[in-house]
């Protein structure tokens, strides 16, 4: 099939989601970009979480250990002061790629929240604060998002 030049020159996005939209989707969606637009990519992230009433612990509007990731890696937090985001159905609408952070913890929000879209999602393996060390969790990321960038 041949591409429109429109399908060609569009940016296309992926949308990182989490349980809260504080940390580990923010994480995905901050260095996403910084790696898409360092690499030329079409690509732009976003993220959203899946149950941000369960962030009662989630203090500012974004994690430190984002932020101090971020630094420790010689880039600038874009969305800093961006509240968390809820996950809404017009938001895996407009995604071209979606990646839920855990399966085991996101594919049931996704089932019970927008059935049917659980299938149509990539799930990595990456566990929250409370079951992995933040430099773990974030490296881990880290590496996803480069093998995703390689791969688009």
């Amino acid at each position: 099939m041949k591409r429109s030049p429109l399908d060609q020159t569009r940016v296309k996005s992926v949308l990182f989601l989490c349980t809260g939209n504080y940390y580990r989707s923010r994480f995905a969606e901050e260095l996403f970009n910084h790696r898409a637009e360092r690499h030329g990519l079409r690509w732009t992230a976003y993220s959203r979480g899946l149950a941000i009433e369960r962030g009662i612990f989630n203090v500012g509007p974004l994690s430190p250990h984002v932020v101090g990731s971020l630094t420790e890696r010689g880039l600038a937090t874009r969305t800093a002061n961006r509240v968390p985001q809820q996950c809404t159905r017009a938001d895996l609408q407009a995604a071209d790629h979606i990646v839920a952070l855990e399966e085991a913890e996101h594919r049931p929000l996704l089932t019970e929240r927008f059935p049917g879209w659980e299938d149509r999602v990539e799930y990595w393996h990456i566990y929250d604060v409370t079951d992995t060390a933040p430099a773990v969790a974030l490296g881990s990321i880290a590496d996803r998002i480069d093998l995703l960038v390689d791969r688009l």
